[in-house]
């Protein structure tokens, strides 16, 4: 069997504002936004590259709700590859992304950690050895 993993669900308060934070300031690629309802879409991101698509999902429900920018209990959740560390840290600090710490080096690479509007916790990183 081939398999991949193609897709990950990030649960949202507005499919908008995610947009506008992840295509905006992150630099994705919105490949897909299909109204299935009238309070339900499709929306779909990518980093510019490739790689596994998010499938912005706007909660629906308390239950939903309360797990936004926890789905991970509070660890980083997420991992954005770079090929070059300081520009796209510059690039996403002068765009308002929100690092809560300095860059470091560790044996694998150059990380930041950031945090996206919603509260979930992302590494930008290099890793070490060269481009991705």
């Amino acid at each position: 069997m081939t398999a991949r993993i193609a897709t990950v669900t990030l649960v949202v308060p507005d499919y908008d504002a995610a947009i506008a934070f992840y295509c905006g300031a992150l630099g994705f690629e919105l490949i897909e936004d299909t109204v299935l309802d009238t309070t339900k879409r499709w929306v779909r991101v990518t980093p510019k590259g490739g790689g596994v698509a998010l499938l912005l999902a706007k909660a629906d429900g308390a239950s939903q709700t309360a797990v936004i920018g926890n789905q991970t209990g509070g660890r980083v959740g997420f991992f954005l590859e770079t090929d070059n560390f300081a520009r796209d840290h510059d690039a996403f600090r002068n765009k308002g992304v929100v690092f809560t710490e300095e860059p470091r080096h560790e044996a694998y690479g150059t990380v930041c950690v950031f945090r996206d509007p919603f509260g979930n916790l992302w590494d930008l990183i290099e890793p070490a050895g060269g481009p991705v």
